[in-house]
């Protein structure tokens, strides 16, 4: 019998024909990989199945696409394909069942040789049973019919999103510059061959660089895999202000090579390489690549990273499975976000918001795939289920223990490009700090509708910080408070003596402990600032503690030093014990009945606000850095006027800040006239319907002088603050100002036990591997767990681990 739905089919497909992408959501909640594709290019074909090495495809009943809109939904108990036909009445859906195919292989795999992923098609590891089917008829279709047979074919060949996103990941994309495009070399000569066989300010004869400028040979900075180098081409580049070489030993016959400007400090391509090596006698058809390129180097350095995946024996740690124990994919330089994610979603306000999957959609979801919140739930279920968590025979330990699978891990592409959308960072596939993507996550879920602050998982870390300032001359004293959501911990660093037997490496440091880094934290500094009620140039003392504490407390470890004015992570082993330990003597006892309160508005110059004063030895050292004074001062002030350390990592992640070279401010957030003391209504409505309150917009308008987008911009940056109630809003209505609800709680004993960490491994966050170590029950016994994106085993020697620690996860017990 005839489908009476078929017809609809045929007008949707020739729409996704004219669009030339096929959309395919995600309303299924059960499937963390499953249709992670949207969008999803139409042909060229390449091979790869709708649903992107799904595990939905893998259950017994598939994975049904929707014919109509393709959305992706799981056929089974989770009924989430039937739900999208309820939602969106789209009745016609292609179910997708795979198995996996016994591939013997009588020879090794082939090496990586480029940045890029091969294209394994989905034909060579599986097989495929298609289905057509009508969910209104409960009836199968035939899917060779010729109305239906394009479509299936237009689905199955589709491109991925996450496919894009792991080509994306990896293939370096190299562009030439200014300076090799404006080279300008010196008169042409040939350059002998015994000249070109060792550098030409020491004796090393490989990783040589040639300068295309004047033909000088140096040697190259030392490199992963031991390939030694003491910098003597970079030496030549910032004596000469020649900023263009080329690698010696990756010449290759066919022009390739590996081109770096030190002027950029990046890797490039040169399309004129023959003709710029030929002024120096060097024929590109002579000569024979003899090392490894960059590139090469690069991939081998990913792969070798390793986190004691093995006892001190060398047996592989043991795999682990169930509920909570699922492991993330690795997307392409992705670490950082799998680590977060591990770590937050262990505690019981994510597991309470994102990990209770219902058999409903909000009605005013219209796309699930574009729905962060869909999104954070689905991987919740994926990762608290466990599902998904169970031994794969095609990802072994190693090849020595092919009889220990791991599992194959969830990927979390869409939530991926989700949290990513319109940031600049993030939106791409390289390395980033996995702090900054923690609070970004926080901003966003934030900014998503709660029906309830109590929905709102970000709650359980928010805290409030109190500052105390007393002036050194008339002893009066300012409190102010902020909320945060973390901490920032300076650790002291103090190089240990090398000497010979005591085994200590040159660049080791000594151990300081968690309470010696809260202790620095709290410390009373001296602060350089005109006292508004006596005038006095004395200074300040300031110091800072909690006002109260949060159910989870979000600590980051700095471990920065100078090196050649380069800011370089160090490894400074901090001592965390497992044991839970009070913060009591940290809280702050607020203003005490003998203390006199520093005036609000009295300034030594009359009204205006404290001229600000900044700390004359970190702006020296933030100068002699190269940095502009005003940036300097911005920094500083941001800051709290504290360190050089705590300004320059301001520095690094502001620098595209927009006004950045503006001049330091601090009228805007005093009151001031026009736009900046008075909200337009129409402006609090624009951001109104942003999704932000009228006391939040109320306030963002007043610190940006009316400004729509940078007031957009100051709630992002700012979404603890919970805006201006007094003027024109609720508490000026009723003429009752309303009291702010501090996060966080003041009661007491604040007990805390580190519950996980997130770890870092290699000299900058922009670079090396993240993991993270959660505490786990495992049976009947509590374990640290590690999770080294899909590979999750049962961790040993955590304490030594811990001197890696980035990010400190601590709950209150």
């Amino acid at each position: 019998m005839a489908c009476p739905h078929l017809a609809s089919i045929c007008m949707a497909f020739r729409l996704s024909l004219i669009d030339s992408e096929i959309w395919l959501t995600q309303t299924s909640l059960d499937s963390p990989e499953a249709a992670d594709s949207k969008p999803l290019t139409r042909p060229p074909a390449t091979s790869l199945t709708t649903a992107d090495q799904s595990l939905q495809q893998d259950d017994p009943d598939g994975l049904d696409v929707c014919l109509q809109c393709f959305n992706g939904g799981c056929a089974g108990d989770r009924h989430h394909a039937k739900l999208h036909k309820l939602t969106s009445s789209h009745p016609l859906a292609l179910n997708i069942r795979r198995t996996r195919k016994k591939v013997v292989r009588d020879e090794p795999p082939p090496k990586m040789s480029k940045l890029a992923i091969s294209a394994e098609t989905e034909a060579d590891k599986y097989d495929a049973a298609l289905a057509v089917k009508c969910l209104e008829c409960n009836t199968e279709l035939d899917k060779d019919d010729a109305k239906l047979a394009p479509i299936v074919q237009a689905i199955m060949t589709a491109n991925t999103f996450s496919k894009k996103e792991e080509v994306k990941a990896w293939e370096q994309e190299l562009t030439s510059c200014e300076h090799i495009l404006t080279l300008q070399q010196d008169e042409p000569r040939k350059i002998a061959s015994q000249d070109l066989g060792h550098c030409s300010k020491c004796d090393l004869n490989e990783n040589l660089w040639l300068c295309l400028q004047c033909g000088a040979l140096g040697c190259g900075r030392a490199q992963f895999g031991g390939v030694g180098g003491n910098s003597h081409a970079l030496a030549h580049s910032q004596e000469s202000h020649h900023g263009v070489a080329v690698k010696l030993g990756s010449i290759t016959p066919e022009g390739t090579a590996d081109v770096y400007c030190y002027t950029c400090d990046e890797e490039r391509i040169d399309d004129d390489l023959g003709l710029h090596l030929a002024n120096w006698g060097i024929i590109l058809a002579e000569r024979q690549k003899t090392e490894k390129s960059l590139t090469e180097m690069q991939i081998e350095q990913n792969l070798r990273w390793d986190f004691s995946m093995t006892t001190e024996d060398g047996k592989e740690l043991k795999p682990v499975f169930g509920p909570g124990l699922t492991g993330l994919k690795n997307l392409g330089n992705s670490c950082y976000m799998a680590s977060i994610l591990q770590c937050l979603y262990d505690f019981p306000s994510f597991q309470k918001r994102y990990g209770e999957v219902t058999e409903t959609v909000a009605p005013d979801v219209l796309d699930p795939a574009e729905d962060l919140d869909t999104q954070l739930r689905k991987i919740g279920d994926g990762l608290l289920s466990g599902r998904y968590s169970k031994p794969d025979s095609d990802v072994v330990a190693s090849e020595h223990s092919p009889e220990m699978p791991y599992q194959r891990g969830l990927s979390p592409s869409m939530l991926k490009h989700l949290i990513g959308r319109g940031h600049a960072e993030f939106s791409t596939m390289r390395q980033q700090d996995a702090l900054e993507l923690l609070q970004h996550l926080f901003k966003l879920i934030t900014r998503s509708k709660h029906a309830t602050p109590a929905d709102d998982p970000t709650t359980a870390f928010r805290f409030a910080m109190e500052q105390r300032l007393q002036c050194l001359s008339c002893k009066k004293v300012r409190y102010s408070t902020t909320e945060q959501d973390s901490i920032f911990i300076d650790v002291p660093l103090e190089k240990l003596p090398a000497t010979e037997g005591d085994g200590n490496s040159p660049d080791a440091y000594k151990p300081v402990t968690l309470a010696e880094c809260f202790d620095r934290l709290t410390g009373e500094e001296a602060v350089e600032l005109t006292c508004s009620a006596c005038g006095s140039k004395d200074g300040y003392t300031k110091r800072t503690m909690f006002k109260t504490f949060p159910e989870v407390l979000v600590v980051n470890a700095r471990k920065m030093a100078i090196v050649n004015w380069v800011p370089i992570k160090v490894d400074v082993p901090v001592i965390v014990g497992d044991e839970p330990f009070l913060l009591d003597a940290y809280m702050s006892k607020g203003q005490q009945p003998d203390e006199e309160a520093l005036p609000e508005d009295a300034t030594s110059g009359g009204g205006s606000a404290p001229a600000f004063v900044p700390n004359a030895e970190a702006l020296a050292q933030l100068e002699a850095m190269g940095f502009p004074q005003v940036r300097c001062e911005k920094a500083l002030h941001a800051t709290g006027n504290s360190d050089a350390n705590a300004a320059m990592e301001w520095l690094f992640q502001h620098m595209e800040d927009p006004d950045i070279d503006a001049p330091l401010d601090l009228g805007s957030s005093s009151g001031g006239t026009g736009a900046a003391s008075t909200a337009d209504p129409e402006k609090i409505e624009m951001l109104g319907a942003m999704g932000f309150g009228a006391p939040q917009a109320r306030k963002a308008l007043k610190e940006t002088g009316g400004d729509v987008e940078r007031a957009v911009e100051w709630l992002f940056s700012h979404p603890d603050d919970q805006g201006d109630f007094d003027e024109g809003g609720e508490g000026a209505a009723s003429g009752e100002p309303k009291e702010k609800v501090l996060a966080g709680s003041g009661d007491l004993p604040a007990r805390f036990q580190l519950q996980s960490i997130t770890c870092h491994k290699g000299t900058s966050i922009h670079t090396g591997h993240y993991v993270a170590f959660v505490r786990k029950h495992i049976g009947d016994k509590v374990a640290w767990v590690l999770f080294n994106d899909e590979k999750v085993v049962e961790a040993v020697d955590v304490d030594e681990m811990k001197k890696f620690a980035y990010v400190y996860f601590f709950k209150k017990v």
